[in-house]
């Protein structure tokens, strides 16, 4: 028995290596001339989208409350609310989306995946803790109301980002009913967020601020930063849904483009937008002299190469026909968002 169980784990660890270097051991450093041509996809209504995902939010939401209920009882009580005021704090849930749409995209229940898009969220939101911190990022305003650390202290703020990373992985291992699946998602998760991915590009994103850095920089930075955990997203979804490896590539290829997309408008929001819809500062990056593509790029050729991800994170999906319209809708109101 024993010697079964081995080979099964190994089998296990082997396929979830390959499904990890997938998602991280990749290069994405693009930094060529864009030419913009008319897109030979149609211009999606996103009304329906936005009512599917504010339908599949309550779903998200609700599995968070129940996951701080069931998992965080015996936890002390400050160190529950800081997790709880911002894990459910008013936001996208983009990751968890771009996670159950991946799996319907596939033909299945978005509901067979909602244990990872929990622990995409729980991540996600652990990393803006963090971020937010005044030996980082020494932001004040996230989500509409104060940081983690503003309205708790520094300490519960770090200590509450770690109670969360914990629980992500946790929810997934405790959750998710079949052991290789929950393997496959776990080492996924962990490496997209990890040194390799988010982490990595947190610390090369601080380093740049003080020494600078060119275009071929800018992407790598955030090819982790950012790319890495909406990267792992859809593949999350595509695990939940027993894709396959091709299907697994195509997804992996679609959230590179829609994670650098995403970034290039953030960056662009902190130039153009408001505070009132961001819920965040803005005007901080060039304070902060941080590298970003207007910066490097000005505002209207990072507004075309944004278009231009757009174009092909829908190219990606077009081999899953109808299902993954919902997916093509999320990547064409990346550049439509104002926050």
């Amino acid at each position: 028995m024993r010697i079964r169980l081995r080979r099964d784990w190994d089998s296990c660890r082997d396929s979830a290596t390959q499904l990890a270097e997938i998602v991280i051991c990749r290069s994405f450093v693009t930094n060529n001339t864009f030419t913009v041509q008319t897109s030979k996809h149609p211009t999606f209504d996103l009304s329906d989208l936005l009512d599917r995902w504010n339908a599949l939010k309550l779903e998200v939401d609700s599995k968070l409350e129940e996951c701080l209920r069931r998992r965080t009882a015996d936890c002390p009580e400050r160190l529950r609310e800081a997790m709880r005021y911002s894990l459910l704090a008013p936001g996208k849930r983009l990751r968890p989306i771009l996670c159950l749409l991946s799996a319907e995209a596939l033909e299945c229940s978005p509901s067979i995946a909602i244990h990872n898009a929990a622990a995409l969220e729980m991540i996600h939101c652990y990393s803006l803790i963090h971020d937010d911190l005044p030996a980082m990022d020494d932001d004040d305003l996230r989500r509409g109301r104060p940081t983690c650390h503003i309205q708790f202290d520094e300490a519960t703020a770090i200590l509450a980002g770690d109670g969360l990373q914990a629980l992500a992985f946790e929810t997934i291992l405790a959750d998710t009913n079949n052991s290789t699946i929950a393997a496959r998602s776990c080492l996924v998760l962990a490496k997209a967020a990890g040194a390799e991915g988010m982490v990595g590009g947190q610390v090369d994103d601080l380093q740049a601020e003080k020494t600078g850095g060119d275009a071929t920089f800018l992407h790598a930075i955030h090819a982790r930063k950012t790319g890495a955990l909406i990267r792992a997203s859809v593949v999350l979804g595509g695990i939940a849904a027993n894709a396959d490896s091709q299907q697994l590539e195509k997804l992996a290829n679609y959230g590179d483009c829609v994670g650098i997309a995403f970034q290039i408008v953030d960056d662009l929001l902190d130039v153009e937008g408001s505070s009132k819809n961001t819920g965040k500062r803005t005007g901080k990056d060039q304070q902060r002299g941080k590298l970003t593509f207007p910066g490097i790029y000005g505002v209207q050729s990072s507004r075309e190469r944004a278009e231009q991800f757009v174009e092909q994170a829908i190219s990606n999906v077009d081999a899953f026909g109808p299902a993954a319209r919902p997916l093509k809708q999320l990547a064409r109101y990346i550049t439509a968002r104002s926050h």
